[in-house]
């Protein structure tokens, strides 16, 4: 599968902002039975993101759904190597999603528990941040 890059964006560059709250979007269990959620607030680049979604359908073999809830839409831009002060931003180097506490990142069904929660650990593992296991209330 191809990075997760977006098609099309409103501006090429972005400036970095500040992140500060809890997520108040995307913080209940949409469409499956099972989900990872966030404790901190970090960006998430597309090769995590990646690595996370590999590391579930690895385990998962051929049984469940899986939905990635989140998406990297922040550009994140980068001057070359031994490139001096001044001349202006660097070019897009890759893309983030900026998280905050309490967004759900991935979501599982059709799986029994057990499964789900050793699959989503995996996937933890692959991430900068701490998570949490949730089941559908």
């Amino acid at each position: 599968m191809a990075a997760l890059i977006p098609r099309k964006t409103k501006h090429r560059k972005c400036m970095k902002g500040r992140s500060k709250g809890n997520e108040t979007r995307g913080t209940e269990i949409s469409f499956g039975s099972f989900g990872l959620k966030s404790l901190e607030a970090k960006w998430i680049t597309a090769r995590q993101i990646e690595a996370s979604r590999r590391a579930i359908i690895r385990y998962l073999r051929k049984g469940g759904k899986l939905w990635i809830r989140i998406f990297p839409s922040k550009p994140v831009t980068k001057k070359g190597a031994e490139v001096g002060m001044g001349g202006g931003k660097g070019s897009v180097d890759h893309y983030v999603f900026a998280l905050k506490p309490g967004r759900i990142l991935f979501e599982l069904g059709g799986v029994k528990e057990e499964i789900a929660k050793q699959a989503l650990r995996q996937a933890a593992d692959k991430l900068p941040i701490k998570t949490k296991f949730v089941k559908r209330s």
